[in-house]
């Protein structure tokens, strides 16, 4: 395998499977009675997070603790006057700790052109980041609010356009400091329209999405059930799959074995937040991937026994059924879509279940419920094209940048960059020498400030 490329594959059904796999039908004649009681459940009653806010001075560090301490996916920012300004989640933390961990890569020009980069290097030059700056800085969870008596149509016609969060507000005539009641996100919509056909008075539906997902693909092109699938090899080290996320505007990435291209697992921002910020060094953004995963699997073999994988991948045949059942257990974002398997015991083996092809994500299948809703203008990956433009962590040279997205825009792809890997570890000395920080958050903080420091000296 050639280093320093990112390889692509774009997504083909085999010839074998689509003979038999037949195009799934248009919903069912009741669909209307579906529709009647979706439009009159309410999204204030499937609130699945309570609102934490913090002030926007609070630093990022402190955030960061608050994220972890509080065992909650985001919190809301508070601005002067008490109103929320902001969301900060764990693809902010991942997107800043990158920013950290590439800020010699940026020229002055390409500052210059950021000012919000050009914000943060200036705070970390002072010693404090507030988290107000850092809000957001994925472009992955703006703060997106809806009215009381919202209904579960209103959710999808937020969701299918790619947002995951949004805010219920209040109900209270008399505006005040908690002017919205709880966060509904889109695992719970998902979550939601799952026992919704599983109630028996709708088998119809259930029959529906019992039709395997290559139809669906079919008979609803726009969707693009088997979108784009940024990946890496698991002897790349943590800092690369960082990296890939910010840039790509995506929440996980797929980890390919790296002789044969298996998949292996996934790694995502939230085991970026959970391990990567307490750690006590930041030689753990040198790990390889596949040590970074024995971390993320440890916590299981202490509860249950087990030493394993996650198991996040699909079959072409599988049913969208069993897919929705798959994504909310493995509690990610997504599963990857891989080609049938000759194994005997695929689950004991995932990795082995055949080549990565595709993937389906929560806001694909929030987006096939859209339609059945007839919701305007559904666009699932309007809200990626938005953060792949915008990274703040692919602005060194942009004409680099655009090379590197027109050539892994359309399939898997591997990246394989070690000139980054040799910078970083460089990188990493030095910061290691420079600050006693007790987490990787605070580092990135302090060694934000001193590349400026010392880009402004005398030569």
């Amino acid at each position: 395998m050639a280093h320093g490329r990112r390889l692509s594959q774009s997504f083909t059904l085999s010839p074998d499977s689509a003979n038999f796999i037949a195009i799934a039908t248009s919903p069912p004649g009741d669909v209307e009675n579906w529709l009647t009681l979706w439009q009159s459940s309410f999204a204030r009653d499937i609130i699945d997070s309570r609102i934490v806010a913090v002030d926007g001075q609070t630093s990022v560090e402190e955030a960061c603790d608050i994220l972890l301490s509080e065992d909650i996916s985001c919190l809301a920012i508070k601005s002067a006057d008490n109103s929320l300004s902001g969301l900060f989640d764990f693809s902010d933390v991942n997107a800043f700790l990158t920013l950290a961990a590439t800020k010699h890569t940026f020229s002055a020009e390409a500052v210059q052109e950021k000012p919000r980069v050009d914000d943060i290097f200036t705070a970390a030059r002072s010693g404090h980041v507030p988290v107000s700056i850092v809000s957001n800085l994925s472009d992955k969870n703006p703060l997106h609010t809806i009215p009381y008596d919202a209904t579960v149509i209103s959710l999808l016609e937020v969701f299918a356009k790619g947002t995951h969060r949004v805010l219920i507000k209040s109900n209270s005539l008399c505006a005040g400091e908690e002017d919205c009641i709880g966060i509904v996100s889109d695992r719970r919509l998902l979550s939601w329209f799952l026992s919704f056909a599983q109630q028996s008075e709708f088998e119809s539906l259930r029959l529906y999405l019992s039709n395997p997902l290559c139809s669906f693909s079919d008979s609803l092109p726009s969707l693009n059930l088997y979108t784009s699938v940024v990946a890496t090899v698991s002897t790349e080290p943590v800092i690369e799959a960082m990296k890939l996320m910010s840039e790509e505007g995506v929440s996980n990435i797929a980890v390919l074995e790296e002789e044969g291209g298996m998949l292996l697992s996934a790694v995502s921002v939230t085991d970026i937040g959970r391990i990567v910020v307490p750690s006590q060094s930041n030689q753990i953004l040198s790990l390889s991937l596949q040590h970074f995963i024995s971390l993320i699997k440890g916590p299981d073999g202490s509860t249950d026994g087990q030493d394993r994988y996650p198991v996040y991948s699909v079959l072409p045949t599988s049913t969208m059924l069993y897919t929705m059942q798959k994504i909310l257990a493995t509690n990610a974002h997504r599963v990857f879509v891989t080609q049938e398997s000759t194994l005997s015991s695929p689950l004991l083996s995932p990795m082995s279940s055949g080549n990565l092809t595709g993937l389906v994500s929560i806001v694909d299948i929030l987006s096939l419920f859209a339609r059945v809703a007839n919701v305007q203008d559904i666009d699932p990956t309007r809200m990626q094209r938005h953060r792949r433009a915008s990274s703040v962590s692919s602005q060194a040279s942009s004409k680099e940048s655009d090379r590197s997205r027109s050539s892994s825009r359309t399939g898997v792809r591997r990246a394989l960059n070690t000139k980054i890997s040799q910078t970083m570890s460089g990188n990493h000395k030095h910061a290691s020498n420079s600050s006693t920080t007790a987490s990787a958050a605070s580092t990135g903080a302090g060694t934000i400030g001193d590349t400026n420091r010392a880009s402004k000296s005398p030569q």
